[in-house]
């Protein structure tokens, strides 16, 4: 579903920006407690998102430097392509980490354990590095975290992580 919406600023310290998609457009696109979404504003890369509930809207959230990269401002109207986000994630996997999940059973069954948003969070840590040998580090490092301890803290996580970056 295409359509045109504002980018407004929060006023919070914590977000920038987001986009203010009208609640009867969003209410089309929810299912059950399910708000995850994949919005594409002109023809830049998707957004992997949730629909947040905010006053008489709800938001989807804008990153500062997809706004300075698209020359996009608070106040400017975009054209919006909305859609069902239907992927097991609600978020890309990176390649080198959906290996690693199917290599190791253990260590998948306790990702699995986890909640959704705690997935997403470890798919984004992987995610964000561009190089496939830091992606496999970072991925092995949660593997590892996750068969020790059994539950996720992000302390510790962290440590390992910078352990497994060591090792090169």
């Amino acid at each position: 579903m295409k359509l045109k919406v504002p980018i407004l600023k929060f006023e919070s310290d914590l977000w920038s920006y987001y986009l203010a998609i009208p609640k009867a457009i969003g209410e089309q696109l929810i299912e059950g407690e399910d708000r995850r979404v994949i919005c594409t504003i002109g023809d830049g890369k998707p957004i992997h998102s949730a629909l947040m509930p905010k006053g008489d809207v709800y938001s989807i959230y804008v990153k500062k430097d997809f706004m300075k990269k698209h020359g996009l401002a608070e106040g400017d109207t975009v054209e919006a392509t909305m859609e069902k986000d239907r992927s097991e994630y609600g978020m890309p996997i990176p390649e080198s980490f959906q290996v690693l999940l199917d290599q190791d059973t253990e260590g998948s069954e306790y990702f699995h354990m986890l909640t959704k948003g705690k997935q997403r969070t470890l798919i984004h840590l992987v995610g964000k590095v561009k190089n496939v040998d830091s992606q496999l580090a970072k991925g092995l490092a949660i593997m590892h975290h996750l068969k020790e301890e059994g539950e996720l803290d992000f302390k510790r996580l962290n440590v390992l992580i910078k352990e497994y970056n060591n090792r090169k």
